[in-house]
């Protein structure tokens, strides 16, 4: 198992930057796929980055695209999210997820809190 704690979110304007940070904790971090997932007030959870556990492999919504960076760091065991150009539409809980497979929006095998990023227009 892992446990998962997220940090970074904040409020910020439209055009802005955050990195949000997931703190892992438990055996084997590297065995396991990670991504950020989002959920927005009267939304759907949607999928946002996955990365592949080697960190070699990344995967963004469309609506992300060129704007966000997902990595990982296996010293640290911490998984980041680099978000800039934030626009209002960004606005949601954000929550790190991982699994032994793949992280999707309906699947993850572990979930952190959540961190609010809220973007001002």
């Amino acid at each position: 198992q892992v446990q998962l704690v997220e940090s970074g979110g904040g409020l910020v304007q439209a055009g802005g930057s955050l990195r949000l940070s997931c703190a892992a904790s438990g055996r084997t971090f590297s065995s396991y796929a990670m991504g950020w997932l989002r959920q927005a007030p009267g939304k759907e959870r949607e999928f946002v980055a996955a990365i592949s556990r080697s960190g070699g492999s990344t995967y963004y919504a469309d609506s992300v695209k060129g704007r966000f960076t997902i990595s990982r760091d296996g010293a640290k065991n911490t998984l980041y999210l680099q978000m800039n150009s934030l626009k209002p539409e960004d606005t949601a809980v954000y929550y790190c997820a991982a699994d032994g497979v793949v992280v999707t929006s309906t699947h993850a095998g572990y979930w952190g809190q959540g961190t609010q990023v809220t973007v001002s227009s």
